[in-house]
Formats: structure tokens, C-alpha cells, sequence
């Protein structure tokens, strides 16, 4: 399989996936399982990875475990897969330590969440992001959801932080597809769909790609989306698109959170995964069996 090279206008290829963290039984990190999960992403056609996201649970990894888990991935897939690695806090001081350490560990990129709980105005907003760019010398993709963080990135502070060199994409996950559209006319951000429900929508409208918690399971099948729109059969693209809503659905809007159903597939696969971390709760044998009947109904069709 040959990936997607970065270029200007996808910085980080086109299929991302927002990589689980795996851990052993006993709940420590898995960097063995990490590594050989990577390999298998980047091999059913990812162009490349997102680790210590909301799906890679990393209010609940280390600061140790972040970097060690950037420095394995970045082994096991080589240097032409691109590795950002997720930063954000509710600090900066702390953000930009974790940047720096990201960049020592070899990550391409840098993936920063707005400031959560504290729900900043947009001026510190923007200068929260703005300090961590200034931090390092890797390009960052900005992430936009509100529903966690408590603060939204407004369109104008948006079109601000695209001044800034580095300040090259934006992961999505606001549901103002207006907003991005306004934001995506006026810049040369990348933007990259954060809500899998929206890969084909905001890719056929310019959008870069996009950043998948369902590709952790089935990254053939979403990157045969894009694939097709991009070889100029929009309505092969929205059949595929339309045949993955399902397990989207089940995945990411069935009530559990996505990590929780990634990792309950990926175990039933004999993947890598193993047990959610604390406050999180494994999904149970229900919501297990519903997730493995439209996963079967996906692949075996």
C-alpha cells in the first residue's frame, strides 16, 4: 500500500486514524501492541497517525507514556508515515512542555485541543495557541470540540491563528460545517474532518482528509471513500460513505464513548487494545455483540 504524501494542503496525507493507546491486561502501556497495531493501520491504508488523542485516552496516559509511545510508533512505521502526537491541555506551561517532548520523540506534528474546563476567552485562546506553536519548530493541527473542551473556536479567531507558520490544520469536531466552510474559503488551513459522519461532506467541500476513531477498526473501508471521490466517482463515494454509517453510528453515537468501542472491537479481533482506563468503563457483552454484528454486516458485505 502507498500512502498519501504530506504536501501543501494535506500536511499529514488524507486517512488518519486517532490511534487507540493500548495497554496489557494489568493496564500498563502496551508498546509492543502499539507498535504492531501501527503497522497494521499504516498497511489497510492509513497515511498516517494521531496518538494521545480523545480516543488514545490521554487524559489518563503520563506524561512518560505520551512520549514513549511516540518514539515506538515512530519505529515501527519509519520516517514517511506522518506521526503527530496529541499535546493539548488545559495549561500551557504544561502544553508546551509536552510539545517539546512530543518533538524529542520524533513526532511530525503536534495535535492541540483548546483549553478545556477553564473555558478561556478567545483572545487567550488564541495565545494559548500561538505559545505552543512558538514552542517548537512542528507544524500543529488544531483541534475544535467544543462538546468536550467547553470552549468553541470561533471562525475569526481561526482565521487569526492561520497567520501563524505552523498553525497549518484543524481537526473538526465542532458540527458548524458553515464555520468551516467560512474558514476553509478565507485560509490555507487543512481541515480534517474530526466526526466521522463528516469525512466525505467536508472532503468533497476542500476539506484535507480526516481524523478517524472508526479506522482504529476499519481503515480500508473509509479510506475507499476519499479514494473514490478523489478518482471522481462521487456517487461510488457516497454509497461506501452510506455503508459505513452504521458501525460510524454504533461506534461514535450509541452512547459509549469511542475509545470504549474501538478497543471492545479491536479485542474481539485479537488486535491490540486491551482494558480502558479509570474513570472509563469497558463496554459490556450487549453493547459488545451489537458492535460485532454491524462490523460483520460491513465487512461480509
Amino acid at each position: 500500500m502507498t500512502t498519501t504524501a504530506a504536501r501543501p494542503g494535506r500536511p499529514f496525507g488524507r486517512a488518519l486514524c486517532a490511534m487507540i493507546t493500548p495497554f496489557t491486561a494489568e493496564g500498563a502501556l502496551d508498546l509492543d501492541g502499539a507498535q504492531r497495531l501501527a503497522e497494521r493501520l499504516v498497511s489497510h491504508g492509513c497515511d498516517g497517525l494521531v496518538l494521545s488523542g480523545t480516543t488514545g485516552e490521554s487524559p489518563t496516559t503520563t506524561d512518560t507514556e505520551k512520549s514513549a509511545l511516540v518514539t515506538a510508533v515512530r519505529e515501527a512505521v519509519g520516517e514517511g508515515v506522518p506521526v503527530v502526537a496529541g499535546v493539548g491541555t488545559f495549561d500551557t506551561r504544561h502544553t508546551v512542555e509536552l510539545a517539546r517532548a512530543a518533538e524529542q520523540a520524533g513526532a511530525d506534528g503536534l495535535l492541540v485541543v483548546s483549553p478545556y474546563y477553564s473555558r478561556p476567552p478567545q483572545d487567550a485562546v488564541e495565545e494559548h495557541f500561538r505559545t505552543v506553536a512558538d514552542a517548537t519548530g512542528l507544524p500543529m493541527l488544531v483541534y475544535d470540540i467544543p462538546a468536550r473542551t467547553g470552549t468553541r473556536i470561533e471562525p475569526d479567531t481561526m482565521l487569526r491563528l492561520a497567520e501563524h507558520p505552523r498553525i497549518v490544520a484543524v481537526k473538526d469536531c465542532s458540527y458548524d460545517f458553515l464555520a468551516a466552510q467560512k474558514v476553509l474559503a478565507r485560509t490555507e488551513l487543512a481541515y480534517y474532518a474530526g466526526c466521522d459522519e463528516h469525512n466525505l461532506a467536508l472532503y468533497a467541500v476542500g476539506g484535507a482528509g480526516y481524523v478517524s476513531t472508526v479506522a482504529n477498526v476499519v481503515p480500508d473501508r473509509l479510506r475507499a471513500v476519499v479514494d473514490a471521490f478523489e478518482a471522481g466517482d462521487t456517487p461510488v463515494a457516497a454509497r461506501l460513505q452510506q455503508r459505513a454509517t452504521p458501525l460510524i453510528e454504533a461506534m461514535m453515537a450509541a452512547g459509549l464513548p469511542g475509545s470504549v468501542t474501538a478497543k471492545a472491537l479491536l479485542r474481539e479481533l485479537g488486535l491490540p487494545a486491551g482494558p480502558v482506563r479509570a474513570p472509563l468503563r469497558p463496554a459490556d457483552r450487549e453493547a459488545v455483540d451489537g458492535l460485532l454484528a454491524v462490523y460483520e454486516e460491513l465487512v461480509g458485505g
